[in-house]
């Protein structure tokens, strides 16, 4: 097994990432505060309690889903959660590389924009649709299925793509296509 950390918080994934908890927590604190004790409303008080839990699950949900790292095994890449891994298979891959731009102007379809990492469906002009498990996307490694695109992004772009390299020898790894 082959392990690469994930790249490092840049400043603004700190930045929303605390101020983000900071929100919830203090949405937690209000709406707990606020939630009708002994109301004769039938399941008033049980749905201001469950309404209450909902920012601390947002925040749980974040830190669960955050991106730890990446290892390569058996064959196939690993995305290192906090506390399971998501797999990536490797069949079909055609092309690998380093792009910092690789997610500007991106559109997120469905995921997390920011809450401890970047993950989830994208969209933009250059990848069309694409998942995401991303802490810093100016590190992005960008892997070309033939139906799928996939962007991580590692402490150390060049000494992942030089490892598949080796992994993947039929994987053109280097720069990105050119469009016409």
């Amino acid at each position: 097994m082959q392990r690469f950390d994930a790249a490092p918080w840049p400043t603004l994934l700190r930045v929303v990432s605390a101020l983000a908890s900071a929100a919830l927590v203090a949405a937690t604190v209000v709406l707990a505060r606020v939630v009708p004790f002994g109301t004769r409303a039938p399941f008033a008080q049980t749905f201001g309690e469950l309404l209450s839990l909902l920012p601390v699950a947002i925040l749980a949900g974040g830190l669960l889903f955050m991106v730890r790292g990446y290892a390569f095994e058996g064959g196939g890449l690993f995305v290192e959660r906090l506390l399971w891994r998501t797999p990536v298979r490797l069949d079909g891959l055609e092309r690998a590389w380093h792009d910092p731009k690789a997610m500007c102007r991106s559109i997120r379809l469905f995921g997390n924009g920011g809450l401890f990492a970047v993950t989830g469906i994208f969209r933009n002009a250059g990848l069309g649709n694409y998942r995401a498990f991303v802490t810093d996307p100016k590190r992005a490694v960008v892997l070309r299925f033939a139906s799928r695109t996939v962007v991580i992004s590692p402490a150390e772009p060049r000494a992942l793509l030089d490892h598949l390299r080796t992994v993947s020898p039929a994987t053109v790894v280097g720069e990105p296509p050119v469009v016409p």
